[in-house]
């Protein structure tokens, strides 16, 4: 095997590109917090204030395929150097938006250049590892949720004392400011010869499946759009529902950076299983256990109750999307990579644009989270059966070439 892989160069690389995905991923969350401002400043229902999370979530997915073809031709750092610049832009017209629609575009565009610090990047890291690749996966994921854990809290006094215009301020200069200088240390490429290695490495015992390559890809994303329509019910709408119960804003963000600390745990613990057990498997135990974590919103509505199922939730579902992008690495060529993590990226991210915008709509109906939740089980249940198919259809094989679908 190449000395590039599994080096301390490549611990070290994957301590750097965490530190940039914790900064670069904060676009992701700030409107979840400043969502009870910004519909008190504009009015409209909570599906109209849902549309910047909506809108920022289609960036998102836009920018996971479109920055992921871009990693693969002309390398992570000058992606992530672009992505920032993109990102800063959008704040500052996130900060000086007249109206929900223009704040929402805004937000699509803070979107497109936050994408290029999740699946770009953890595609970019999958490349410098081949024994330990789940939990180095799981580490560089864990930036999203460390940045919804941190920035929420951290910029709560921001938006308490100065207001939800400052908080995007304040990102706008904490991502020009951080970022572009650090990505100058992942300006080392991946040698040929280590592509080549792994590629040889891989022709041995392989899991197939009954499907073409293009079919396999469109069960992913199938499956990424139903779990992360259930995922985002929580995440999008928790410090909302937080305001509704009268804990307030504050209480909500603490809440929510619980949860996603939990997720850290997740992926970390579920990256060691991945290791073990393979991809769909992982995915499939994180599924289950989202699901369990929303029916235990139904019936709870104290604070400590709350604040329990949340970290519960977190716990549960933190690992999953991670496991899609292992699924990709296991069946598809390591110079695809970018490309292929970036469009099944693509579809869950969609998936939590609607579930987002859909538990808003949901409330403005009924007046309360009850069907939201209700429509996030039904969703992670489409998820399991998809997984199910995929699981109990794969075998072992022996490749002739390249690991890809039967």
């Amino acid at each position: 095997m190449s000395d590039s892989l599994d080096s301390r160069y490549s611990w070290t690389r994957l301590a750097f590109s965490l530190g940039v995905a914790t900064v670069g991923n904060a676009g992701m969350w700030s409107v979840i917090v400043v969502m009870p401002a910004v519909q008190a400043e504009f009015g409209g229902g909570r599906g109209d204030a849902s549309l910047p999370y909506t809108l920022t979530m289609v960036g998102f997915a836009l920018g996971n395929l479109v920055i992921g073809r871009a990693v693969d031709r002309v390398g992570v750092a000058r992606a992530l150097a672009g992505a920032a610049i993109v990102s800063a832009l959008g704040y500052v017209l996130a900060a000086l938006s007249p109206s929900m629609l223009a704040l929402s575009l805004a937000q699509g565009v803070i979107g497109l250049g936050t994408a290029a610090f999740f699946g770009p990047l953890i595609a970019d890291v999958s490349l410098w590892f081949r024994r330990r690749r789940g939990i180095a996966v799981g580490i560089a994921a864990s930036g999203n949720y460390l940045a919804g854990a941190i920035w929420p809290v951290a910029l709560s006094g921001v938006l308490t004392e100065q207001g939800w215009r400052a908080v995007y301020v304040a990102l706008a200069v904490l991502i020009a400011g951080v970022v572009i200088p650090a990505t100058r240390l992942l300006r080392r490429r991946l040698p040929e010869s280590s592509l080549t290695v792994e590629a040889q490495a891989t022709q041995g015992i392989v899991r197939r499946v009954p499907f073409s390559p293009a079919a396999l890809m469109w069960l992913l994303a199938a499956a990424g759009v139903a779990c992360c329509v259930a995922m985002s019910m929580p995440q999008v709408h928790l410090v909302a529902l937080c305001v509704d119960l009268g804990y307030g804003p504050t209480v909500g963000a603490n809440m929510l950076s619980v949860m996603l600390l939990g997720g850290v745990v997740s992926r970390l613990v579920s990256g060691v299983v991945a290791d073990k057990l393979g991809g769909v498997a992982t995915l499939l135990i994180g599924s289950v256990g989202q699901m369990i974590g929303l029916m235990l919103y139904l019936p709870f509505d104290g604070l400590v109750p709350l604040y329990i199922v949340s970290l519960i939730f977190g716990l549960s579902q933190g690992g999953i999307v991670p496991a899609y992008a292992l699924i990709v690495r296991e069946y598809m060529p390591a110079r695809e990579a970018g490309a292929r993590v970036g469009f099944v990226m693509m579809a869950t991210i969609l998936g939590m644009a609607l579930g987002g915008w859909m538990s808003g709509w949901i409330y403005d109906l009924t007046g309360s989270y009850e069907w939201a939740f209700v429509n996030g089980i039904v969703w992670n249940a489409a998820n399991i059966a998809i997984m199910l198919v995929v699981l109990l259809s794969g075998r072992p094989g022996r490749a002739a070439g390249r690991p890809v679908a039967a």
